[in-house]
């Protein structure tokens, strides 16, 4: 059961991140790379961010544990574990794109409880629990709710880049991107939360961390939909993951990505 204190503490964790993170988009400022080879950025606003986090998270909850992108693993053994993305889509933020969010999940007992994705820019939040999912921005709070989406032929698919995509995942990815309406690329964490807003179908993608997707889960299934990995078990360590809103969607597209 989770505390009910927990989840205004989600926007408390949102606020802090919106204050560490806006003095630093569409402002010029250096960019690092983390990755010995390709590119993966990250920014002062990225590690401003996780830190507030933390520091609120330390504070008020000091027997959690906490799993962030920027500064590592602490504490990973206890009952409640933070897992933070503070800048998920940071290509898109240091373009001056607004598709980015700060992503704030919790695990207990090691599932998927809570999640936020808070959008700084927008004013946009989009959580849940898993049971219910919740948007408060621009137009004012409504509950979340997926649509229904009866097969591939109808469908709105996103996945970051298909490049990501190497060997025999590309064909798996290909024969579902090859069936769909329409497909969206580039919008990392934006995509999930337009399938619980009921807007798009599904998100495919491949080589996500813990801390890209934790947060999603509760509110994508608090919304009505479901997420798992390639083989249909838990998506909460990442890595080959499937989100969609109308279960009998997600069914045909594990069906296309295994045969």
């Amino acid at each position: 059961m989770i505390d009910p204190a927990l989840l205004p503490f989600l926007d408390r964790l949102a606020d802090s991140a919106t204050e560490a993170i806006m003095p630093h988009f569409r402002a010029s400022g250096q960019v690092d790379n983390k990755a010995t080879s390709g590119f993966d950025p990250v920014t002062a606003g990225d590690r401003a961010a996780e830190a507030a986090l933390r520091r609120l998270i330390n504070e008020t909850f000091p027997a959690h544990g906490i799993m962030g992108e920027e500064y590592g693993d602490e504490n990973l053994d206890a009952e409640h574990v933070w897992v933070l993305d503070p800048i998920d889509g940071t290509r898109a933020f240091i373009s001056g794109l607004p598709v980015w969010g700060t992503l704030i999940g919790l695990l207990s007992g090691g599932r998927p409880a809570l999640g936020m994705m808070a959008q700084p820019f927008t004013g946009e939040r989009f959580s849940g629990d898993g049971l219910s999912a919740r948007y408060t921005g621009p137009g004012g709070p409504r509950a979340l709710r997926t649509r229904a989406c009866d097969g591939l032929r109808n469908a709105v698919l996103s996945t970051t880049t298909p490049a990501l995509f190497k060997g025999a995942e590309r064909e798996a990815y290909l024969r579902v991107e090859e069936q769909v309406r329409l497909v969206r690329y580039g919008y990392d964490c934006y995509a999930y939360c337009m399938v619980a807003a009921g807007f798009m179908d599904a998100v495919i993608e491949t080589g996500l961390h813990a801390y890209d997707i934790v947060a999603l889960i509760p509110v994508i299934e608090g919304a009505g939909g479901r997420v798992t990995n390639w083989e249909g078990g838990p998506a909460s360590a990442g890595g080959r993951v499937v989100a969609a809103g109308d279960l009998r969607l997600h069914a045909e597209i594990l069906d296309a990505i295994n045969r």
